[in-house]
């Protein structure tokens, strides 16, 4: 998670020498504007999604925790795309001090990690809902509560590194104060460098793997499933997560591997490493459309009825587990989640 050297501006080259400095000069029209659909889209969707999911992890389905935190760390990293937006609009010039940046850039790569790793306690979570139902029961709200805060605790330990780092530099180029970028190369090869090893193979292949094989475990157990209203919607759940995945985070961890191998040497060929860096600009703007996106999952995940902003979704709901269906003595394998609404009949399937 702690990949701090992994730069987000003008970069010279991996070896410093007096070759020319990577420029990517679209980067500062693509950040604002990309960053600014973002903001608007994000506050519009995730504050009402926060809300409606505080009421839900009250009321419903203590999984429900997962997602609340979700949108959470999506508004936490939203609330801050101002600065990023002023800084890329004054070809990346930080104006703001020390700690605005240090408190910027963490909640940055806070976003991105803590994103994949509820994602990833998502599918697990679902995992052992349907193949394990009966293990599922016996799951409490308290371990949710643990394993929550045991990755916000993660996620703040490992980015302490970023906080020690000094993030402010003069980047040499029209006298300049880069945040967060233009680092010597020693910090990629030295002490920095484990850090960058980790945050690929446990921030995203490790978890993205986990993913990858349980969701379709997931889906062939949820299509053996006849007459369930709600199987589409489970399906649905799977393949946004899935989507997103691979729209947001998988492009930008491809970039920032061969980023990594450019920084260390490995790579040293100018024009694949040129063509590197203006990939790596579309992949840090693209990952943030995550914030974005994940309200889709808020509402494939959530009830029968839709959720239309309406406030008034925040009532008392009952989750009734039907564990195996009884008909004329013969027992079906297959079982059903089901919620009930004030008065209303249950109806069946898996939410």
């Amino acid at each position: 998670m702690a990949d701090i050297s992994w730069t987000e501006g003008v970069s010279t080259v991996a070896n410093g020498s007096s070759e020319p400095p990577l420029e990517a000069d679209f980067q500062y029209s693509l950040f604002p504007a990309i960053y600014s659909i973002v903001f608007v889209l994000g506050l519009l969707e995730n504050i009402p999604a926060l809300y409606l999911l505080s009421c839900q992890v009250k009321h419903s389905s203590h999984s429900s925790l997962y997602m609340t935190n979700l949108a959470l760390v999506d508004t936490l990293f939203i609330c801050v795309l101002p600065f990023k937006i002023h800084y890329h609009l004054n070809w990346n010039d930080w104006i703001f001090g020390d700690m605005a940046c240090r408190v910027t850039g963490t909640l940055y790569y806070i976003n991105i990690y803590l994103s994949i790793a509820f994602f990833t306690c998502i599918c697990l979570d679902r995992y052992v809902a349907v193949l394990h139902p009966f293990t599922y029961l016996q799951i409490k709200a308290i371990h949710y509560l643990l394993v929550v805060t045991a990755l916000w605790l993660l996620a703040l330990s490992v980015t302490v590194p970023l906080i020690l780092e000094g993030p402010l530099h003069n980047s040499g180029v029209r006298n300049t104060t880069a945040c967060f970028e233009n680092f010597p190369v020693s910090s990629w090869t030295g002490r920095m460098a484990p850090y960058n090893v980790l945050a690929l193979v446990f921030g995203f292949l490790v978890p993205f793997s986990i993913i990858l094989v349980s969701y379709p475990l997931i889906a062939r157990k949820i299509s053996q499933i006849k007459h369930s209203t709600r199987k589409r919607k489970a399906l649905r759940t799977i393949y946004t997560i899935l989507g997103i995945c691979t729209l947001c985070f998988v492009p930008y961890h491809l970039t920032h591997l061969l980023h990594f191998l450019v920084r260390v040497q490995l790579i040293q060929n100018q024009a694949f490493t040129n063509l590197i860096y203006k990939m790596r600009r579309v992949t840090l703007a693209l990952v943030s459309f995550n914030c974005c996106l994940n309200p889709l999952l808020y509402y494939f995940s959530s009830s029968s009825k839709p959720w239309l902003f309406n406030f008034r979704l925040c009532f008392r709901s009952k989750m009734v587990y039907t564990i195996c269906d009884q008909n004329l003595g013969e027992a079906s394998c297959a079982y059903k989640l089901q919620q009930i609404d004030g008065n209303k009949p249950p109806g069946d399937g898996i939410v």
